[in-house]
């Protein structure tokens, strides 16, 4: 998703953020905020354009965006931000912390998902942040972060389904298994009799 952004929008480039605390997760949902923290960083490592912001992390808790563009915004006038969410986070957005004030504070880039109606898409964005919204496109790609963590608790292997860094990094922390391969030979063909 970022690197399509960073992509269709032209970006200069792309900050992720992990939260310390979202304010919508209770605190046993989440895994501790400088693990996301170094797995995100491991994700990213040597990808042009895409770089974690530890600004959430330096605040005191819960970690809201309103706050976090803003200081950016404050930071770098004059420098356009747009902020990066799902199309589903949109329906539910004007209940999140000071919407208005992201709007203010960024353009929205709205990333549409599968089977994602555009064209009612098109018009929520328009309702939620008139003339501030941009439509993102991404290719489906049916991995999860719930996916993998019940493959990790079921003892399924999971190497493929992230980038090696991130892998090395469970294995550090000793959240997933090194992983094994093992070779199953084919049964020897008997010749038949005749």
């Amino acid at each position: 998703m970022a690197r399509e952004a960073l992509w269709q929008l032209g970006l200069a480039e792309v900050r992720l953020v992990p939260a310390r605390r979202p304010p919508h997760k209770e605190r046993d949902d989440i895994a501790d905020p400088e693990l996301r923290a170094e797995l995100l960083q491991a994700a990213v490592a040597g990808v042009p354009g895409l770089v974690v912001s530890r600004a959430e992390l330096e605040r005191p808790a819960p970690s809201y965006t309103a706050e976090t563009l803003e200081a950016m915004a404050a930071a770098e006038p004059g420098r356009p931000l747009w902020f990066i969410l799902g199309a589903d986070q949109l329906d539910g957005f004007t209940g999140w912390h000071r919407p208005r004030d992201i709007v203010r504070a960024a353009r929205l880039a709205v990333v549409a998902r599968g089977d994602t109606d555009r064209a009612a898409l098109a018009a929520l964005a328009e309702r939620v942040a008139p003339g501030r919204a941009d439509l993102i496109d991404v290719p489906r790609i049916d991995i999860s972060s719930t996916m993998i963590r019940e493959r990790i608790a079921a003892g399924i292997p999971v190497d493929h389904l992230m980038p090696q860094p991130v892998g090395e990094a469970l294995r550090r922390r000793g959240l997933v298994p090194s992983p094994t391969i093992s070779v199953r030979r084919k049964e020897q063909q008997r010749p038949r009799s005749s």
